[in-house]
């Protein structure tokens, strides 16, 4: 028997898109499994020191392919770039239909300010609304933030909202990424201890400042193994969740997989909702010279390390129990009748719900 109104769920964001959206990026219990291949810059300087040579647009496509087709399977979400990897992964059917998809919008390399602070840009040609249209299940943004310096903070922040407001706009789910960095103080590059020794605050505040501006939010590990104690880092974690106002995942930042896998066990301790790893499970790929190397690696231990986190993710705070939600809760959900024709920005015809207005969207 119906026991709640979809209204509690327009209460909590999850419009039919969003609530679409995260259901297929999903484990069944709810937690989040998902793998990034969008890091263009990385991927690029990778196979150049390994063949020794610039890669060509087809050698990263069928590179991204081949991560794709041998890791999706194991995974929950697939995080893939527009211009790469979408259309060519998708094309080789290389992703199983029960995995869903996630696709950045923002460009690599953005412009800097005079403090050398990095100001997000939309990828030249795309968008949300392309990113909807080609029927991705959700956008990803990553956003360089760095609270105390004031002019990126403000610029960034900005940049989000638009973000968010153009994913409501399509009612597609948004991750936000927001990640740290060195900046300039009077004209001197930050020194890099002095970057880490900050590095937990920076994550927890940004929390405070962006979780509300997303659907799942992508967080850095609070903290760094060698600079704080392991208890340290739990009250960090712990900090970082009562943060975040929406469920959240752990990124990989490119540290070593026995690193990120005991930065996971942490993190599902303290509240995560998953992950959305990306070198951590695959850098080593990119060292092999030829395609037949690649793809044993990429076969064997990557999948192996994708495995074994899934197994560890799945212990974790499902997203809905984030929102307030449980299993119970969801089954029970229900629409009411004309809902079709509210939705989107449409109205019910006031003489029933059986007319509608024409121009509605459905």
């Amino acid at each position: 028997m119906p026991t709640h109104s979809v209204t509690r769920l327009y209460g909590l964001g999850l419009t039919p898109g969003k609530l679409r959206g995260l259901q297929r990026i999903s484990n069944p219990n709810g937690t989040l499994t998902m793998v990034a291949t969008d890091q263009n810059s990385s991927m690029i300087k990778m196979m150049k020191d390994a063949t020794k040579r610039e890669p060509t647009y087809p050698e990263i496509a069928d590179a991204k392919v081949m991560l794709s087709r041998a890791l999706s399977p194991h995974c929950s979400g697939l995080l893939v770039d527009g211009y790469y990897g979408y259309w060519s992964t998708v094309a080789a059917h290389a992703v199983p239909a029960g995995t869903g998809l996630l696709i950045r919008v923002e460009k690599s390399g953005a412009d800097k300010n005079a403090a050398g602070a990095p100001c997000g840009e939309v990828e030249q040609g795309w968008g949300v609304a392309k990113i909807k249209r080609c029927g991705a299940d959700a956008v990803k943004l990553l956003a360089q933030f760095e609270p105390a310096e004031f002019d990126s903070a403000e610029r960034n922040f900005e940049f989000t909202r638009q973000i968010y407001d153009e994913c409501v706009r399509h009612d597609i789910l948004f991750l936000l990424e927001p990640i740290h960095f060195a900046y300039k103080v009077d004209g001197v590059e930050e020194a890099k201890e002095k970057v880490a020794a900050r590095k937990a605050h920076t994550v927890i505040e940004s929390a405070k400042y962006l979780s509300r501006y997303c659907d799942v939010y992508k967080a850095e590990f609070p903290g760094t193994f060698g600079v704080e104690t392991d208890a340290q880092l739990a009250d960090n974690l712990k900090k970082l969740n009562d943060a975040c106002v929406k469920p959240w995942v752990l990124l990989s930042a490119g540290v070593d997989y026995d690193k990120y896998k005991k930065q996971v066990e942490m993190a599902m301790k303290a509240g995560a909702s998953g992950v959305l790893g990306g070198r951590a499970f695959w850098k080593e790929f990119f060292t092999y010279a030829s395609p037949a190397e690649r793809q044993k690696f990429a076969e064997t231990e990557c999948v192996r390390r994708v495995q074994e986190t899934d197994a560890i993710v799945k212990s974790g705070t499902p997203w809905f129990a984030r929102y307030g939600l449980t299993t119970e809760d969801l089954h029970g959900m229900r629409a009411t009748e004309g809902w079709h024709a509210r939705y989107g920005g449409g109205t019910a015809a006031a003489d029933g719900a059986g007319k509608v207005d024409p121009n509605a969207v459905y």
